[in-house]
């Protein structure tokens, strides 16, 4: 019997090429997106299938998923892959920012977990892929406290869940991946303005800058994400945490070799 995954986040980016890329191995995709009807690619495949899904509404988290385990029998593995970011000074940052930030990214993994473990259970077993984000281990870059905030929160749960399920037979893995090809980050940051307060208006600009500047090399293949993945879903890796790319790898390196108190310096003076 094929194996199925149930994947939040599929409009685009990772989401989307992971839908196709498990499709096309033969697994059966259950793919959540919140704009279904907008969906014109993946309607494409036989065996995927797709859910109207916002993870941050509990209704639809609960249809989705009953919705998904009656078409086709049994999840295997499910991937929490859906989030966004929040950037720019805390200070600035709308109420509903601030918790739009947490319950998409943190609160809306939670919300998929906790509706998939009673299949998990009475599987005897099953396998949650977190996509976090070597933001939520390195704090690279200023003016990101929010969503960096969201991403270690995330690391904290997939951690703590990890001895609760065990005896379960039920498996937690993460990812720390950066900026992918394929990932419109950028169009879809929501930043924290005030024209009244313009004392970070110069880091701001810098952020942004370094944004749209980077270099393309900086970015990793979104198909070398989606091999992690799917090296991660067919257990062929065991790690529980993967870090993706030479630019998390090289900050996870730094941040390892000295004293916070050096590290965190030393990000500072890039963007000073």
């Amino acid at each position: 019997m094929n194996k199925t995954i149930f994947i939040t986040g599929t409009s685009s980016g990772l989401g989307k090429a992971s839908a196709r890329y498990f499709a096309e191995q033969g697994w059966n995709v259950a793919a959540t997106m919140r704009s279904p009807e907008k969906e014109t690619d993946l309607t494409k495949y036989s065996n995927i299938k797709i859910f109207r899904l916002d993870v941050t509404n509990l209704a639809e988290v609960q249809q989705a998923t009953q919705d998904a385990i009656n078409a086709f029998g049994k999840i295997d593995v499910v991937i929490n892959n859906a989030g966004m970011g929040a950037y720019g000074a805390l200070e600035l940052a709308k109420e509903a920012d601030i918790d739009w930030q947490f319950a998409v990214n943190t609160r809306g993994p939670i919300n998929i977990i906790r509706a998939f473990l009673p299949h998990f259970r009475n599987n005897g077993g099953g396998m949650f892929i977190n996509v976090s984000s070597f933001m939520g281990l390195t704090t690279a870059v200023p003016l990101g406290s929010l969503y960096n905030m969201s991403k270690f929160a995330l690391e904290g749960l997939t951690e703590g869940l990890y001895y609760e399920l065990k005896p379960l037979n039920i498996e937690l893995r993460l990812i720390e991946q950066g900026g992918s090809t394929d990932n419109n980050f950028i169009n879809n940051v929501v930043w924290n303005v005030n024209p009244d307060i313009t004392v970070y208006d110069d880091l701001t600009r810098k952020l942004k800058h370094l944004f749209e500047t980077a270099d393309r090399s900086l970015k990793d293949d979104t198909l070398d994400i989606v091999k992690v993945l799917f090296d991660l879903a067919t257990r062929k890796s065991n790690k529980f945490r993967t870090v993706i790319g030479n630019s998390g790898n090289g900050l996870m390196a730094l941040r390892n070799s000295v004293p916070i108190e050096t590290y965190l310096e030393q990000i500072s003076q890039n963007f000073s």
